[in-house]
């Protein structure tokens, strides 16, 4: 079956068919580090993430550019309210936002740029822009994309021009030929530091938002690429800005549009503005890493995902039951080492729901329905059918980015504080209940057994000693 992804720009599912056979290049809009993040914010790494490894895990060579927007109006504003460099606060930021990937097991991308790094060729495009009649300046400093010159302008998200709404940029009062033309470089406001802008054909300036991306994905994937990726919010007007400015220069630019849903709570995007935002590393306090991951990437990246106090605790019992499978088996049989569980086979009912628009619920139906096998297996003694389903189910969460043996997850989903202080605490009151058994004190190593059985720890007595694990949920 061939991968089919929806193309927001056609509106339908289509054949993936990328441009150069066995090579795919994505661009990937990344943050603009103002704040640090929420969980809002990376579920559109997560799911894109989902992407590059199903890619890769079906031969393809992908290379990933996700850039960091480390300068614009809010990031200026921010670090002026906090007393601190703009470029200062953006990097703090920055980090916040790496951090929060290399928690959440995110795959780095190929190349990170930073629009402040790409100025030359920003002025590049819009100097072609200019000489094409597609830009204008009102002032020094000042470009404006002229949108009734590009005859397609709106196709993107399927508007007129008449009626969309003007460009938001528009507050400084500048007098532009349409309302709803937008600006490519922007002359500095007053009170902003000299640092902030660039000097350029047109005059001192800094780039706008949309020319930053377009510069970019040209620079590291060419005139012409396959995906471009980010969320849904980013529709109107940055993509149809980016693709119209793009395509007016000259250039093919994406050939597919994905764009992941948003987290909601309440039915209303999850945003700072809203008051509603769950910072990653305060979630993270609370939560192991696995757990929240495994929450972002279990409903298909184009569904809305509503947070409720019952998304990590649902997360959390599934994420027991798998990595408790592993671990159980692991001990029986042996574990499997990354290099086989990357060329394991996996099952045709998952490679088809991973094909059909990277329908990870039904990728999970049956995940749910190898453990199922696995544990059966397990509690009967067939060890070999136990081997084989282990195998399997770790290698389809390692599409997922959640396979329990990978280096990411042990300790049942990356936390070491929460292992080691459980294995401390239990492992204590394992040695208590060996001496009471060896000093004929069934009674008190019956209640320990019994307080650990409360607790969701599973005792069991082997040869070699008692081992323990924790009872699966369910």
């Amino acid at each position: 079956m061939t991968l089919r992804l929806f193309d927001t720009a056609t509106r339908t599912v289509r054949d993936f068919v990328p441009l150069t056979a066995g090579e795919v290049g994505i661009y990937l809009c990344g943050a603009t580090v103002q704040a640090p993040p929420h969980i809002g914010h990376v579920r559109s790494g997560v799911a894109f993430d989902v992407l590059v490894r199903w890619l890769r895990r079906t031969g393809h060579r992908v290379t990933l550019v996700r850039n960091v927007t480390d300068i614009d109006d809010k990031i200026l504003a921010k670090a002026a309210d906090a007393g601190e460099p703009w470029w200062a606060w953006a990097a703090t930021n920055e980090r916040a936002f790496t951090a929060a990937y290399d928690a959440l097991g995110v795959l780095p991308p190929t190349y990170e740029p930073r629009a402040t790094g790409h100025v030359p060729a920003m002025v590049e495009l819009v100097d072609r822009l200019v000489d094409a009649g597609h830009a204008y300046t009102t002032g020094p400093g000042d470009v404006w994309f002229d949108v009734r010159s590009y005859p397609e302008y709106g196709a993107l998200t399927n508007q007129r021009v008449d009626d969309m709404v003007p460009a938001p940029d528009d507050a400084s009062g500048i007098s532009k030929r349409d309302a709803r033309d937008f600006a490519l470089w922007k002359s500095p406001k007053p009170g902003e530091p000299t640092s902030a802008s660039w000097d350029t054909p047109w005059g001192r300036a800094r780039p706008g938002w949309h020319l930053e991306c377009s510069a970019m994905a040209r620079r590291y994937l060419g005139d012409a690429f396959d995906i471009h990726g980010g969320g849904l919010d980013l529709r109107f007007p940055h993509h149809e800005n980016e693709q119209a400015q793009s395509r007016a220069a000259g250039y093919g630019f994406a050939q597919y549009w994905l764009h992941n849903g948003w987290v909601t709570q309440g039915g209303a995007k999850m945003s700072k503005s809203l008051g509603n935002g769950l910072l990653v590393d305060v979630v993270l306090q609370g939560v192991r890493a696995a757990v929240l991951r495994y929450a972002l990437t279990a409903v298909q990246y184009r569904s809305m995902l509503e947070w409720t106090d019952d998304s990590l605790r649902e997360a959390e019992a599934t994420w027991d039951r798998l990595a408790g499978f592993v671990e159980r088996a692991a001990e029986k049989v042996g574990a499997a080492d990354l290099d086989e569980v990357a060329k394991a086979d996996l099952p045709d009912a998952f490679v088809a729901a991973m094909d059909d628009d990277l329908n990870v619920p039904a990728a999970l139906a049956v995940v749910h329905e190898h453990l199922r096998l696995g544990n059966g297996a397990l509690a009967s003694g067939d060890l070999v059918v136990a081997r084989t389903e282990m195998v399997a189910l770790r290698a389809m969460l390692d599409v997922l980015g959640l396979d329990p043996g990978s280096p990411q997850w042990a300790g049942r989903g990356g936390d070491e504080r929460y292992a080691r202080a459980l294995d401390a605490v239990v492992a204590g009151q394992l040695e208590a209940r060996a001496q009471a058994r060896a000093d004929r004190d069934f009674a008190t190593a019956d209640a320990i057994r019994d307080r650990l059985a409360a607790a969701g720890v599973v005792v069991e007595d082997s040869p070699t000693g008692a081992r323990w694990s924790l009872r699966p949920e369910g």
